[in-house]
């Protein structure tokens, strides 16, 4: 298959993603059910519109790319289905976690529990935010499905890359499940590298990447082999998100620095924080993580207690071992070489990043 070199850069990639999510969500106004209330449509419009990377459409356009699939709109509209699923997953991460800030602005759930208080309806507004937000989450899965499915391409190439999209949600949600289980398990350095290998990594980088080589009937071997790559990109991903979590600026990341430690999220660094301390630390980490009244004070000495045991150094060792090894990896594989040229940049998007 030739392919006609194209000027794609990840800026104006997303521009072309975002116009493909407009156009979609468009054509579903005319087919919201009459009767029912238009919140849950403008909500989610500006929620996937507003804000985000779209890393796993750009790993997913690049695994086309690499595979030998020419640019052009259907590819843009497949990969750009997996933000609708992506949305899906933000949301109901948001529930699990009783995050009430995702991009900035109020997570989902807390925009309609806030719409209930503010008419005064009956009920609990809190339970009314996430059921609502629930739904909101099953629509945007629904969405994706619907995008992906009618992107253009031929119903051979979908039922191809459907295959790994199918493999991708199951996984999210077991790695959501884990999560779960995790926060009261052991709360080992191995756990949490499950967790975020079944839960984050493999759906930011690596399925996205074999959806896209799948779409362009990509052989097992080179399909097989971006997992080589994807997985410890993922991680390395991952670890970093979960150290923003904590460290980042929320004028930046747009989310708060206290939600994961009064969540006690069972993250690799906190793991390896708790391995690491001594009696009087591992005292006050088990007075505070976890604390859901937890204050910014309380949440200083954490981060000096995670400094101070060297667990964000390991972390960044961690990140800086696992891009390394991708890169290397991606050096060796057998891809058209802008695409290679691409996922090196987005390698270092996924790992050097303050959001």
């Amino acid at each position: 298959m030739t392919v006609t070199a194209v000027p794609t850069d990840a800026g104006e990639l997303r521009a072309r993603f975002d116009a493909e999510l407009t156009a979609f969500l468009g054509r579903q106004d005319p087919d919201w059910p009459d009767g029912a209330p238009r919140g849950v449509f403008t909500t989610l419009h500006r929620f996937v519109l507003t804000g985000g990377k779209r890393l796993r459409p750009l790993f997913c356009y690049w695994g086309w790319r690499g595979a030998g699939g020419p640019d052009g709109t259907p590819i843009v509209t497949a990969a750009a289905a997996l933000e609708l699923f992506h949305a899906f997953a933000l949301i109901h991460d948001d529930i699990l976690d009783g995050s009430d800030r995702r991009r900035g602005e109020p997570s989902v759930h807390r925009i309609f529990a806030d719409l209930h208080a503010r008419s005064s309806w009956r009920g609990d507004p809190e339970a009314y935010g996430r059921n609502t937000a629930l739904l909101c989450g099953d629509l945007c899965a629904a969405w994706a499905d619907q995008m992906f499915h009618e992107c253009g391409l031929s119903t051979e190439a979908v039922h191809r890359g459907y295959a790994v999209f199918a493999l991708m949600r199951t996984e999210v949600i077991a790695g959501e499940y884990l999560d779960l289980v995790s926060g009261v398990g052991d709360g080992s350095v191995a756990s949490a590298l499950t967790v975020i290998r079944m839960k984050g990594a493999r759906y930011t980088v690596t399925r996205p990447l074999q959806i896209g080589a799948a779409l362009a009937g990509a052989p097992a071997a080179l399909t097989d082999a971006l997992a080589e790559f994807g997985d410890p990109l993922g991680d390395a991903f991952q670890l970093r998100d979960d150290v923003l979590g904590v460290f980042g600026d929320p004028a930046v990341t747009g989310k708060s620095v206290l939600d994961d430690l009064r969540e006690g999220k069972p993250t690799v660094m906190m793991a390896l924080a708790r391995d690491a301390a001594d009696r009087s630390q591992s005292a006050r980490l088990r007075e505070l993580f976890g604390n859901p009244d937890l204050d910014p004070a309380g949440a200083a000495e954490l981060r000096k207690i995670i400094e101070d045991t060297g667990a964000r150094t390991k972390i960044e060792q961690m990140i800086q071992v696992r891009a390394a090894a991708a890169l290397a990896v991606l050096e060796r594989l057998e891809l058209v070489e802008e695409s290679r040229t691409a996922l090196a940049a987005l390698a270092a998007q996924a790992t050097d990043r303050q959001r």
